[in-house]
């Protein structure tokens, strides 16, 4: 794209095979739909031709690959030059494709990423362990970002320990810049409305970039605004506050709207001009240098059956509250109800609230990926399945992850103030008025002791349980319970 001339002809097709390989939340088709429609137009304005196929075009093939060979059919072509597709299914899609055009297929690199799929792989090898702490480091070497010549800022790589605070009473989250939807947006907006109406979420909210100035926009507004507060409440959670001090920019930089590494090294200046603490901004970098190259380099590595994996053999259905919010659970309740909203819930709210819960209730892989999937609005499996999948609900054995992220109810009030509000009593350990997340803990570790009574990280769990040996039976038997109080049955 970057190298496109005159001669060349830049294909973008609205097609229904992307629109609807998952339910994917209104926002989300709207942001995609309206960023491709602005960015054709740029191009030609630009000077470039650019063979735009709508989603409602009649002669449409519905697919990327169908709509390659369709314009290959339509035009003198000497070569196609896809860019390396983000996920597995793309990519066998991609090989069929070029067995099947008459001219060479190319694929050239991502440059949404500041590791390459190739470096990645020269990191991982021979690991017997992927560890993105460890990984982080190394980027942190190659890029220097918040480097002292060999050594990290500070003299630690990593603040983690210093951005876990409960938001205090009284301190209000700061206001949010909100984008518009100018004129393309809300007909994409009414698009999505008239072909997507029954799929999960609301579109009056809508306030998502959809191009690169309205994506600087935001980060301009996060760097400046809301960074000096991200790290000590990057870990907290809030009743009716959907955003907190997140950044919001995921969705902007994963769909190319923003660069990465420019992102991360504007953080760094304001740290570097005093402007936003050391813990706040490492944090943040950590977010983007480590975690999204980390779990798109695992994506790759691990082949397409990664998403088929069931380390715990999970077997329940994902209770329908997931999609109506309607629980007696307060932290679940206000989750699916801005995720709604907003297609959008902090990283926090994804691991600790619904991943944690899906985990503790063992919901069937597959029901849980097509849930994270399709609510949110940054959702693209190269990142959603490594960070669900292995970190949420340890369906990977243990190649994201070292542990499963599990806990009680006491996590939860600790970090938020949902327990205040809860039909549920965070104090109580068994019966139907107790914290689900209770309830469901110990059972949890009892069921997968085969796979995980070895692991060091769960021994002092694992102690603490073996001094509760005659409580056994009735952990497992309320457990059940719960799960099917919570709709959680059997997968049939």
């Amino acid at each position: 794209m970057r190298d496109a001339g005159p001669g060349d002809t830049i294909l973008m097709a609205e097609v229904m095979a992307e629109a609807s390989y998952v339910r994917h939340h209104k926002q989300k088709l709207v942001m995609v739909f309206a960023a491709m429609r602005r960015f054709a137009g740029r191009l030609r304005a630009r000077g470039l031709h650019v063979r735009y196929v709508a989603l409602d075009d009649p002669a449409s093939t519905g697919a990327i690959d169908g709509e390659i060979l369709r314009a290959l059919e339509a035009g003198r072509y000497d070569r196609v030059i896809v860019t390396e597709p983000g996920e597995w299914r793309l990519a066998q899609a991609f090989e069929a494709l070029a067995l099947a055009s008459p001219v060479p297929v190319e694929v050239s690199a991502d440059d949404r990423f500041i590791c390459s799929r190739k470096r990645f792989e020269a990191w991982a090898a021979g690991r017997k362990d992927l560890r993105m702490e460890f990984f982080y480091r190394e980027m942190r070497r190659a890029t220097g970002l918040l480097m002292d010549g060999t050594q990290p800022v500070g003299g630690r790589w990593n603040f983690d320990a210093e951005n876990r605070k409960k938001l205090p009473r009284g301190v209000r989250p700061p206001d949010r810049v909100r984008i518009a939807p100018a004129a393309d947006v809300r007909e994409a907006m009414a698009l999505v409305a008239e072909r997507f109406g029954d799929h999960f979420g609301d579109l009056d909210t809508f306030g998502w970039a959809v191009d690169a100035d309205e994506a600087r926009r935001l980060a301009d507004h996060f760097i400046v605004e809301i960074l000096p507060g991200f790290g000590d409440w990057q870990d907290a959670m809030a009743g009716g506050a959907p955003f907190l001090w997140h950044a919001r920019l995921s969705a902007a930089i994963n769909i190319g709207l923003l660069d990465p590494l420019e992102v991360c090294r504007r953080a760094e200046a304001a740290f570097r001009a005093g402007a936003a603490p050391l813990n706040a901004v490492e944090g943040f970098i950590r977010q983007i240098l480590g975690w999204r190259e980390f779990v798109r380099g695992v994506y790759w590595l691990s082949g397409p059956d990664y998403v088929r994996t069931n380390a715990l053999s999970a077997d329940r259905e994902l209770p329908w509250f997931y999609w109506s919010g309607e629980t007696g659970m307060a932290c679940v309740r206000d989750v699916v109800e801005m995720t709604r909203r907003h297609a959008y819930a902090h990283h926090i709210q994804r691991l600790m609230v619904t991943g944690n819960l899906a985990l503790l209730l063992g919901v069937h892989p597959d029901a849980v990926n097509d849930w994270y999937m399709t609510v949110f609005i940054d959702a693209f499996e190269w990142v959603e399945a490594p960070n669900t999948h292995g970190m949420a609900i340890f369906a990977d054995g243990g190649v994201v992850g070292s542990k499963p992220y599990a806990a009680s109810g006491a996590y939860i009030n600790r970090m938020s103030d949902y327990c205040r509000g809860c039909a549920y009593d965070v104090s109580a350990r068994r019966g139907e008025g107790a914290c689900p997340f209770n309830r469901l803990y110990w059972d949890f570790l009892l069921r997968n002791r085969d796979v995980l009574g070895s692991n060091p990280r769960l021994a002092m769990p694992y102690r603490t349980l073996d001094g509760m040996a005659g409580e056994h039976a009735a952990i497992r038997a309320d457990a059940e319970a719960a799960r099917l109080e919570l709709g959680a049955r059997p997968r049939r």
